[in-house]
């Protein structure tokens, strides 16, 4: 088969789904609506800790259009679960605020939310424990934290290197509870039949959700299809089960009729996740000119006390800057609130803000200007595992931002530059975030009138999946973007990882290279021909992925911002924010910059305005809407610039790419709060940048 259309990787493909999208066609989880459907609306915990003691449906029974209440007392038995989160409706226990502890199903959304309204529900409270604290008497070590690290990690003497170092920075930065809200809140439509049951999920990986709940219903997995066609946003809130989506199956097996379920704005403050706060507490101790003798990185995190998840906050610390001696390590409680997850980049967002924070921390005791600084400290190798770097470009990244910026004017006293009543500054920080692959499967089919279909369970979340999937599946084939069809978002396909972690592109993007090499061969051998019926290649990378030579694989990006703070109002506004990353080959330059821009403007939310506030009294987030947790609108980011440096690596995927779902909020945060410490002389290490935290300090 020769090969006669132009590359398509690297061009600026438009969305292949965007008419889709903006004509109203593509339809999303909640917009399914078989016949027959009831709607479900949870009922939950006013309690943050204790039991249900009694449920009284009879009012909520009595009302038109209701059909069913279900409680742990009538719900169907589950198989016992790994993440007992999912245990829904099993146990009279309450565990956190918030959570489900019944549902009413009943034939309109209206009807079942005003009959959830007069469910009785009586409870013997308990006293709780909700507040993240480093000195919490139950802290404890983890046996490992997310995506399998490691808790701790420790080479040399990192105590003695302190005591002896001429320079140390000794701080204790925090970061908020902070929670995913994607433009699609969390819905899922049920529907058993003989087959088994079948679900509409907004989800980031369909063959994940299908595992996990055939797992709960002791059933075979191929006796569950889960359907996410189109996702409306996750930033990882979507990447694993929640209990909702437990809770519509559960529904809906109990009355025997489709169910659907649509998580309020509200409710997802307690039950799709949140990313937990943070007390890390780092130290450095270097020379006189800024080169590091020792790290140490300590990370003290919450997660419920039904499941344990450990965000991985210190691990990017393990590779970032050469230092002889480094400790970095973890410490979770278990307090009455409900179970952090993964939200955009975990780990790599809260762990870097304060790594990131104590460099320009360093740079100011020693003297060096911070880019200068992060030059002098590059590794040769990773230092925590000694393996060389499939490619490392972040002093170019560094470099090229630098020029772009304008750096080389900038005066490095804190607090001189004045507009008016304006103190204006300018900060730096790294970014960071690992270049995964995981196994996924593929198959690829050619019609007899030249057009080629391609099967994954892949997701699109909104990222441009189909279209970087589209150009990658075309230059495999030797062909046209347009012969190309793509399917996917269903479990029934060909199995695929989770659309996370930045790996969706690399881990289905080989997998559908493997498998439209292996149609180009099978087309060879038949001199071309097509059979009436079609001629299908299938593939499955999981061999390819576990033999994979052993490397440290990253992507690397600089944050330059530029801010003015209102010296009367502490107000802080950022003017400029720049990113250059270097991230592999780029498949579609379009979606790529909307990627990187989406994850700059997410951290400047971190800075400035996120946060979740636990009401301690209570047990339960007290701004749990978007009219009160805060989110950067357009005024916020006036002028916000991502571009990437040329990166050739070999050794990532047949595409030679990185993920770049997520560095782009990595270290964003870091570089306002340094810009804000340039502009004002006040370090502020307590996110978000509040006007309280500058306005006591200012002159």
């Amino acid at each position: 088969m020769t090969t006669t259309a132009a590359p398509a990787v690297g061009s600026a493909l438009p969305r292949v789904d965007g008419l889709d999208k903006v004509t109203g066609r593509a339809r999303y989880a909640f917009e399914h609506t078989p016949r027959d459907a009831l709607y479900a609306a949870p009922v939950q915990a006013t309690i943050a800790r204790g039991e249900v003691d009694r449920v009284d449906a009879t009012e909520a029974l009595r009302r038109p259009g209701v059909v069913a209440v279900v409680w742990h007392a009538n719900a169907p038995r589950l198989a016992p679960a790994d993440d007992a989160e999912l245990a829904v409706l099993q146990s009279p226990r309450v565990a956190y605020r918030g959570q489900y502890v019944a549902v009413v199903l009943a034939e309109t959304p209206h009807e079942a939310r005003e009959a959830a309204r007069l469910l009785h529900v009586e409870y013997t409270a308990e006293p709780h424990d909700v507040e993240l604290r480093a000195d919490h008497p139950k802290m404890y070590r983890p046996a490992q934290v997310n995506a399998g690290y490691a808790t701790d990690e420790e080479h040399g003497d990192p105590d003695a290197a302190l005591a002896a170092a001429p320079v140390v920075v000794d701080a204790t930065y925090t970061t908020p509870a902070e929670h995913n809200n994607p433009m699609e809140p969390h819905a899922t439509v049920a529907e058993w039949h003989s087959g088994g049951l079948v679900l509409h999920d907004s989800t980031q990986g369909a063959s994940a959700l299908r595992r996990t709940l055939a797992a709960l219903f002791g059933m075979p997995p191929e006796q569950v299809r889960v359907i996410a066609r189109h996702v409306g946003g996750g930033f990882g809130s979507k990447g694993r089960a929640h209990p909702h989506v437990v809770l519509a199956a559960l529904a809906a097996k109990q009355v025997g009729r489709p169910v659907k379920l649509a998580v309020t704005r509200q409710q997802m403050f307690a039950v799709t996740g949140y990313r937990t706060p943070t007390v890390q507490r780092v130290r450095l101790g270097a020379e006189p000119d800024g080169r590091l003798a020792a790290i140490v990185h300590e990370a003290f995190e919450q997660s419920s006390t039904i499941a344990e998840f450990a965000e991985q906050t210190t691990v990017p610390t393990r590779m970032m800057y050469a230092a002889p001696h480094r400790r970095t390590c973890h410490r979770l409680v278990r307090l009455d609130v409900p179970t952090p997850s993964w939200m955009r980049a975990p780990g790599e967002t809260p762990g870097m803000f304060a790594l990131e924070s104590a460099m320009d921390e360093l740079a100011a005791a020693c003297g060096v200007d911070p880019v200068e600084l992060r030059v002098r400290n590059e590794p040769a190798t990773d230092p925590a595992t000694g393996l060389p770097f499939s490619s490392r470009n972040l002093v170019a990244c560094l470099r090229e931002g630098a020029r772009r910026f304008g750096w080389a004017g900038r005066d490095p006293r804190p607090g001189v530059r004045r507009e008016g009543r304006l103190l204006v500054g300018t900060g730096v920080a790294a970014s960071t975030y690992p270049a995964y692959r995981a196994p996924s499967a593929a198959s690829v089919t050619a019609g007899p009138d030249g057009d080629f279909v391609v099967r994954i369970a892949a997701t699109d979340i909104g990222t441009g999946a189909r279209t970087a999937l589209t150009q990658i599946a075309a230059d495999a084939l030797g062909t046209a973007p347009g012969r190309v069809r793509l399917e996917i978002g269903d479990s029934d396909l060909p199995r695929a990882t989770v659309a996370g972690g930045s790996m969706g592109t690399a881990s289905w993007g080989t997998a559908v290279v493997r498998a439209c090499h292996a149609l180009v061969a099978e087309l060879d051998r038949h001199a071309g021909r097509v059979p009436a019926g079609g001629l299908t290649a299938e593939a499955d990378t999981g061999e390819e992925i576990r033999g994979q030579e052993k490397l440290a694989r990253h992507a690397f990006g600089a944050q330059f911002a530029e801010v003015a703070v209102d010296a009367d109002t502490g107000e802080t506004r950022v003017r400029r924010l720049l990113g250059v990353f270097a991230a592999g080959r780029i498949i579609n330059p379009v979606t790529a910059r909307s990627q990187f821009l989406g994850g700059m403007t997410m951290g400047l939310s971190m800075a400035l305005l996120e946060e979740s506030v636990m009401d301690r009294e209570f047990g339960d987030y007290l701004n749990h809407d978007l009219a009160q947790y805060h989110l950067a609108a357009h005024a916020d980011v006036p002028d916000v610039q991502a571009c990437w440096v040329a990166e050739d690596d070999p050794h990532l995927n047949p595409m030679g790419s990185k993920g770049i779902g997520e560095i782009g909020i990595v270290g964003t945060a870091a570089a306002i709060a340094n810009a804000v410490h340039h502009a004002t002389g006040v370090r502020v290490r307590d996110l978000p940048i509040r006007l309280e935290r500058l306005l006591e300090h200012l002159p």
